[in-house]
């Protein structure tokens, strides 16, 4: 009778540190990586998001995603950011000179190609950035050079082709390059230009062109800590993550290089 007494006993205090165990896990508190990227990066950022989360579930990422340009000024401006992922050298480079960055850190996880799409519906006829210059009333929705780096890359495309001043009238500016992608799908411009990633993830819009990489910079997307950040050795981590073949092989299933 006794050794049944202790028996019950010993599974009642074995549930009892169980439960207690069971209990300070799911309270472990979750240490917070903010990642300001840019915003053509979106999709394939999410689904790093939950393969990361898989291998280091104490580690929560935030993404705070938009034009490179506006997220150096939230930077410059002191926002809580742990690492930058840019879509253009010249941002993390501005960055870098005011040694807001870790510049041990930065390296390029990725290229894109730019093109030129159309709404499927409107059948657009052109297969050249050269016949932008006959679409005398058509809209073309691009990036604003000024703070969107695929903005940027399409103003030298332009002006490669000397085309610039003949189709200024007929640009739609968008905030970020998947606004611009929205401009052409919902039909508010009859074309755009965007990253090949984003042409990818679309159903509405249909490649009509695609620029040589010699008409432009180069476009890479660089990334690096960010000095204030609180949690190096976790953004240490997420850095290493981007490098590795499981990320990459992310990044090439939404078109990225």
């Amino acid at each position: 009778m006794k050794k049944i007494g202790l028996l019950f006993l010993s599974v009642i205090m074995l549930l009892f540190f169980s439960g207690c165990t069971t209990s300070q896990s799911s309270t472990i508190e979750k240490k917070e990586l903010v990642i300001s990227a840019a915003a053509s990066m979106t999709d394939a950022l999410n689904e790093v998001k939950e393969e990361f989360k898989k291998e280091h579930p104490g580690i929560l990422l935030t993404y705070n995603l938009g034009s490179s340009g506006k997220l150096v000024q939230q930077i410059e401006s002191g926002a809580p950011t742990d690492v930058f992922i840019s879509a253009g050298k010249s941002y993390v480079d501005k960055l870098e000179q005011k040694d807001l960055i870790i510049k041990t850190s930065r390296f390029n996880m990725a290229k894109n190609e730019l093109v030129l799409v159309g709404n499927k519906e409107q059948r657009i006829k052109i297969s050249s950035f050269q016949e932008l210059a006959q679409l005398k009333d058509k809209k073309i929705a691009i990036g604003n050079p000024e703070s969107v780096p695929a903005g940027k890359y399409t103003e030298e495309v332009f002006k490669h082709f000397n085309i610039l001043n003949k189709v200024t009238d007929q640009l739609v500016m968008g905030s970020d390059v998947r606004q611009v992608l929205a401009y052409v799908e919902s039909g508010n411009a009859e074309v755009g230009v965007v990253y090949a990633s984003d042409a990818l993830i679309s159903e509405k819009v249909q490649v009509l062109a695609t620029s040589d990489a010699a008409w432009h910079s180069p476009i890479v997307y660089p990334c690096a800590i960010v000095k204030t950040s609180t949690k190096q050795s976790e953004a240490e981590l997420f850095l290493t993550y981007l490098k590795g073949e499981k990320s990459q092989e992310i990044l090439k299933k939404y078109g990225f290089k």
